[in-house]
């Protein structure tokens, strides 16, 4: 484990806002325009084994523009990154006041009381590189890099999940006995991260994506029957089968039920039977995911990926990445062992119940 997490909301929101500098082993390398022959396994198929670092600053979805950012842009906009992470390692003032109740209002946990300076943080520092060219965004289509509209239903499911308070700043009511729940009343209103079940965003896929905060390493282990794809954040391990049935509608799993086949040298794994718990950017447990995994370079992977659910999205939708090879050491990320904020965040929560309960007494009998 190489940081432990306190808290964590919003997390889609702060790819826009974190800055950091790491190695990108391949992230700056051009693929040679030649067809790479990749190394084989003992059974004929390509050898994707090994650990990748997700790490960039190219968000899912991109704000305007062209996918494909010149090199003078691309500079300018990792320089700008730089410069933020530069700003956000500076020393902090010991005499500065206290933050406001509920954060200084800045985005994502590590702006909010007991959350994280970027000094923490290890995002990435460069735009990831698809064919030598850098990318604005993950998204490729629809061709303007954003998701695809919601359907009706979806707009109105997702008004009701999102408007439920879910944080501090969100929770402007104390949820005390005269309050419907609040994001403190019940361990399973909190994210799935914070209860150590998946990886923060979707780390853990799929499909994977980066989550623009740390622990952004995966490794790969590949036997002829399945294949392995550890995560280092939350420590998830997703287990890929090949060549097999996809297992009965009536069982859910939090990653789904993954299937792969080889179609010539692109790992292709198909799946479906997800959980209604997991909510990938809103989508239901009638996601399907389809992922191609394609060695391009000796340490390169090309990563593409197409999300679709009709209950979500009026059609499905496409994005793609390269996942830099690095020898980088996963370390363990003791999630469990370490979780000491759920309960602590509980126990406040209802200590602040028996406050409020004793003052509704207090005041009743002075009536």
């Amino acid at each position: 484990m190489r940081h432990r997490i306190v808290a964590m909301a919003g997390l889609p929101a702060m790819a826009l806002f974190l800055w950091a500098a790491v190695p990108a082993i391949a992230q700056t390398q051009k693929v040679s325009s030649k067809p790479y022959s990749p190394p084989r396994t003992p059974d004929g198929h390509p050898d994707l084994q090994g650990t990748y670092d997700l790490a960039t600053i190219t968000p899912l979805q991109r704000a305007s523009g062209a996918l494909v950012v010149t090199t003078e842009e691309a500079a300018k906009r990792e320089k700008a990154f730089a410069a933020e992470r530069a700003k956000g390692d500076a020393p902090i003032q010991a005499d500065r006041t206290a933050p406001p109740k509920g954060g200084d209002g800045s985005p994502g946990p590590y702006g909010n009381v007991g959350g994280y300076n970027s000094g923490w943080l290890d995002p990435g520092s460069t735009l990831t590189v698809v064919d030598g060219q850098k990318r604005a965004s993950l998204i490729i289509d629809p061709p303007n890099g954003r998701l695809p509209p919601f359907v009706p239903g979806a707009t109105k499911r997702l008004a009701g999940y999102y408007g439920r308070p879910t944080s501090d700043q969100t929770e402007s009511n104390d949820p005390g006995l005269d309050h419907a729940p609040g994001a403190y009343d019940d361990p399973e209103r909190r994210p799935l991260g914070e209860r150590c079940i998946l990886g923060f965003g979707s780390t853990s896929g799929p499909p994977s994506l980066p989550d623009y905060f740390y622990n952004n390493l995966h490794q790969i282990v590949q036997t002829p029957d399945t294949v392995l794809i550890l995560t280092e954040m939350v420590h998830d391990a997703r287990v890929i089968h090949m060549n097999r049935p996809h297992l009965p509608q009536n069982i859910r799993l939090w990653l789904g039920d993954s299937v792969g086949h080889w179609e010539g040298d692109t790992l292709v794994v198909d799946t479906t039977n997800f959980n209604d718990q997991t909510g990938f950017y809103g989508s239901t447990e009638k996601m399907h995911v389809v992922e191609r995994f394609t060695r391009v370079g000796p340490n390169a992977l090309l990563y593409r990926f197409t999300v679709d659910d009709p209950q979500t999205w009026t059609k499905p939708w496409t994005g793609e990445f390269t996942w830099p090879g690095t020898d980088a050491h996963i370390y363990e990320y003791a999630c469990h062992e370490g979780n000491y904020a759920l309960m602590d965040i509980m126990k406040g929560a209802r200590l602040r119940d028996k406050d409020e309960a004793a003052a509704k007494a207090e005041k009743t009998n002075n009536q």
